[in-house]
């Protein structure tokens, strides 16, 4: 059997441990060691798996993911994160679809704590949704609002997701969350601008709320100033180079612990809470980019990634045309896959083909996100859809899938503009690095 042909069969093996629910990590681990092991030998497979545990998990720069975890935990056990919803919803929410406009400017300014898409969507999810279903909202734009809005999560700095890419690829966490920001702010725009054509076509699924007084919404964006402050300062300190990417983190993490103890917000049970629940999500991703560690030299072994790579560039479809068959993939990858889960699998085939036919690494880092997003909110799977699906338990799924449509077509008209117009994503990493 040649080496190609055991490449391939080791990922068919991948796929099938994962519909067998063994977890990612494991899954690509697994095939990495085994395959090796029939290519190389025990002795070649065990200093694998030696090796490139220790170097993933004494990776410095993974030092950013439990911080930014932990910073996420803090704020919505604190209950910051309702304050930020509340902001949006006095200066939104007289809007018609202003409630569901208002869960999208909340659930984006809470991925610039959380880095989360899952953690983005259950905790705005809980304090919009039953707003929404009080003022007469239908279950699919107040569901479909919330799941989409929480995607944001993977796309707006901190994101865990570039974060993993950063780590896969050897590029800049620093310039891959500059090149997220005009993105996620652009995206939150397709999004609002969703929810204003179902309005139009159906005002009842989204009737206006109460008009708040400008004083009142003032003392609401007072309420919300003190989260508001720590993603400026951390954020800001990356773009300004006063802190790197991990210390921004530490001290995030660190202001909002003290903004929290000091507001009475934070007790011994919820404290707990909040770390236990940042250790399985940080073993969570260790263990699936340890697996991704082990399994991209097992691929490299193989000559997979070089083989796929040669048989696009050689079939002439031109840069967009390999491009367009990338995003293809991810798109069907997406209705079966987990977010990270793709991000890993495919990073390592992909990457090597796009660097190749001229496009710029960070750039592709924002697509891939993007696409990757919009596979949470794919069916059959969808992640956040069932996520949603777990706050709002009386809507059915087929009900929140149709509701997330608008704001699918939201995300193509958004990756479209940034394939289009590039610098949306490079300019402000590039303004910061040259």
């Amino acid at each position: 059997m040649s080496d190609f042909a055991i490449g391939l069969g080791g990922l068919g093996a991948m796929f099938v441990l994962m519909i067998l629910r063994m977890p990612v990590g494991m899954a690509m681990l697994a095939a990495g060691y085994f395959g090796t092991l029939i290519l190389n030998g025990s002795r070649s497979a065990n200093a694998l798996l030696v090796t490139e545990t220790f170097s993933a998990t004494a990776n410095y720069s993974l030092t950013v993911v439990p911080l930014f975890i932990l910073m996420g935990n803090i704020a919505s056990a604190a209950g910051f994160s309702r304050r930020l919803y509340e902001a949006a919803f006095a200066w939104v929410g007289w809007l018609r679809g202003g409630l569901a406009s208002a869960s999208i400017v909340g659930c984006a300014a809470f991925a610039a704590v959380s880095g989360s898409s899952v953690a983005t969507a259950v905790t705005i999810g809980r304090v919009a949704l039953p707003e929404m279903k009080r003022f007469g909202y239908s279950d699919a734009l107040a569901t479909g609002a919330v799941a989409a809005g929480g995607t944001l999560g993977f796309l707006i700095p901190p994101s865990t997701g570039f974060v993993i890419y950063a780590i896969l690829t050897e590029e800049s966490i620093g310039q891959l969350f500059m090149a997220g920001i005009l993105p996620g702010l652009l995206l939150t725009a397709c999004f609002m601008a969703a929810i204003t054509l179902v309005t139009l076509v159906d005002p009842a699924a989204g009737p206006r709320g109460p008009g708040v007084p400008l004083p009142e919404r003032f003392l609401a964006l007072a309420r919300a100033l003190p989260l508001i402050t720590v993603i400026i300062v951390s954020i800001g300190g990356i773009y300004l180079g006063v802190f790197t990417p991990v210390e921004a983190a530490g001290v995030g993490a660190g202001l909002v612990i003290i903004m929290a103890v000091a507001a009475g917000k934070l007790d011994r049970a919820l404290a707990g809470k909040a770390v236990a629940d940042t250790v399985r999500t940080t073993a969570m991703l260790y263990l699936i980019i340890i697996g991704a560690s082990v399994l991209n030299p097992f691929l490299a072994l193989t000559q997979l990634p070089a083989t796929l790579g040669e048989a696009m560039m050689s079939a002439g479809l031109g840069p967009y045309g390999v491009l367009l068959l990338v995003v293809l993939a991810y798109l069907v990858l997406g209705m079966f896959m987990d977010g990270l889960a793709m991000l890993v699998v495919t990073i390592p085939i992909f990457f090597p083909i796009i660097i190749a036919v001229g496009f710029d690494p960070i750039w592709f880092g924002v697509i891939a996100v993007i696409v990757i997003e919009m596979g949470m909110i794919t069916p059959p799977v969808g992640l956040n859809v069932f996520v949603v699906k777990s706050v709002a338990r009386d809507v059915p799924m087929a009900t929140i899938f149709r509701g997330v449509l608008p704001f699918w077509c939201a995300m193509a008209v958004c990756l479209l503009l940034i394939v289009l117009f590039p610098q949306i994503a490079l300019v402000i990493p590039q303004a910061m690095f040259r």
